[in-house]
């Protein structure tokens, strides 16, 4: 950009400024390099007698992927005033603005635009409404735009499947999908990434399969969606089998992929592989992300000392931590018991010119109650700035019944179904509270209550992975062809650890 000042110094010099080729070089370079700054760019634009409309979609186009993308709507206001046509380049980068800014209004006042300009046919245009409208979660007019387009692209289908992924609508994604005439990387990855966003992690990785067998290689964006899925399930030969796939199709790893490798790997418990992959990563390469996930890692792993010392060197070689860097450190107190360093780190946050979240509060009493100090806990809830979250109150409620403080677990407990009472686990943890404080008539009547709302309890179930094979196991299901032999051994098990606890009690845990 130094050099650039400089030609432009020339210019100005020389009398050459208002050459039209020239400006319009400065502009066009200045808005759109990744070396280039913006703002030059339309200081440039403004001292134009007559910019060329190529000149102004240069500006509004580099203002539309900026830290301030409202300005490219500024600039288009002013691009009308001076008498100036909008073109069909002009209209997608306002609505890909207005996605940014996610302001539904502003997209359909550029949409009304587009109408009067008579571009509603144009299937650039078209497309950029699509991602507009999904973006801000108006799926229903996004898809009223697509079956008006006559001819559509892979890029018109592709961006209707996002916008249902997008929006948590996995089954209309899919239906997009199987109706697609043709499906590229894009495609698969957007599918696969909906399934993710939705929780069906399963079924994320029996489209990467299907995608194996008979769709393209899959990128950067593909894996790192895989990989969470992995993550989520726990399933780590799958995970491996997903590490080796990107070294045999020499699929750059990247920061973001190894990134994922790291939490892949510290969530499937292989934390010695998660460090392995984190080391080999460039300090000077590094960001805040990959530390994140390894810091992360070690704290959920219960190895306290080396999530604090791992923070430590972060510190020193220079990157700056981040909310997520104080969420990561906080779990790591909780784990660990530390309860004044991790009042130190709740008012770090502060200091850095961060505000807490949610999930630091929530951190914070899980810390203190975990410690016991559950009055504590209790009294830090009643000094924020906002209403606890069920989060809170549930690490509250567990601290409360670890450490027989009955009175205040009961409160909070009768509080979460207050608060959620579809919420079969609220159910439950009330319910221990009475068990463990042998209150057998509360425990019957909170069934009873849980029973006319129609709440039921989810089964809990385990996945244990086989020989790269996730099974899931539920209680008293017998389902598996193996059943026999396994409740056999869970048998064996049980009569070595059982112990003499009351059977009535055991009755009303749910």
């Amino acid at each position: 950009m130094s050099d650039l000042k400089q030609i432009h110094a020339l210019l100005l010099t020389s009398g050459l400024s208002q050459q039209q080729s020239s400006a319009s070089q400065i502009i066009n370079f200045s808005a759109l390099s990744d070396s280039g700054n913006i703002d030059y760019s339309y200081r440039v634009l403004t001292q134009l007698p007559t910019p060329t409309v190529f000149d102004w979609n240069a500006v509004i186009r580099g203002y539309s992927k900026s830290r301030n993308p409202n300005r490219s709507i500024s600039v288009f206001i002013r691009m009308l005033r001076h008498g100036a046509s909008p073109d069909y380049l002009t209209y997608p980068f306002l609505a890909k603005a207005s996605a940014r800014l996610l302001k539904r209004e502003l997209g359909v006042a550029v949409h009304g635009h587009i109408v009067k300009a008579g571009f509603e046919s144009d299937r650039f245009i078209s497309n950029s409404l699509i991602h507009m409208y999904a973006t801000c979660r108006d799926v229903l007019y996004a898809r009223k735009v697509f079956d008006e387009i006559a001819a559509k692209n892979s890029v018109s289908w592709n961006s209707m499947l996002d916008g249902y992924a997008k929006c948590g609508d996995v089954v209309s994604a899919r239906e997009v999908f199987e109706m697609m005439p043709e499906r590229d990387v894009v495609s698969w990855s957007s599918l696969i990434d909906g399934y993710v966003k939705d929780g069906e992690y399963g079924e994320a990785l029996r489209v990467f399969e299907r995608m194996r067998v008979m769709g393209p290689k899959a990128n950067e964006v593909t894996m790192v969606s895989v990989m969470c899925a992995c993550a989520h399930l726990g399933a780590l030969e799958q995970g491996r089998t997903m590490c080796r796939y990107m070294m045999e199709n020499n699929l750059p790893l990247t920061l973001v992929l190894q990134t994922a490798l790291v939490d892949m790997y510290a969530k499937c418990g292989a934390i010695d592989e998660a460090l392995s992959v984190f080391r080999g990563v460039s300090l000077k390469q590094s960001d805040v992300l990959i530390w994140n996930a390894m810091i992360g890692g070690l704290a959920t792993h219960g190895l306290v000392r080396q999530s604090l010392e791992l923070f430590r060197e972060m510190q020193m070689i220079g990157i700056v931590p981040d909310e997520i860097t104080y969420l990561c450190l906080l779990s790591a107190c909780a784990h660990g018991g530390l309860v004044k360093e991790a009042w130190h780190f709740f008012e770090c946050i502060g200091k850095h010119g961060m505000a807490p979240t949610s999930e630091h509060y929530a951190c914070m009493v899980d810390v203190l109650a975990r410690r016991g100090q559950v009055e504590e806990a209790y009294q830090f809830i009643c000094r924020m700035p906002s209403d606890p979250t069920p989060s809170m109150l549930g690490a509250l409620l567990n601290g409360c019944t670890n450490h027989g403080k009955l009175g205040l677990a009961e409160n909070v407990g009768r509080r979460l179904i207050e608060i959620q009472p579809n919420h079969d686990g609220r159910y439950v943890g009330l319910s221990n509270v009475y068990a463990v404080s042998k209150r057998w008539d509360d425990a019957r009547s909170l069934r009873q209550a849980m029973e006319r709302r129609g709440v039921k309890k989810t089964p809990g179930f385990s996945l244990v992975e086989i020989f790269g094979s996730l099974n899931k196991f539920i209680a008293h299901d017998k389902s598996c062809p193996d059943s026999e032999e396994i409740y056999g051994m869970l048998n064996v098990i049980l009569n070595e650890i059982r112990s003499e606890s009351d059977s009535r009690d055991q009755e009303y845990f749910l």
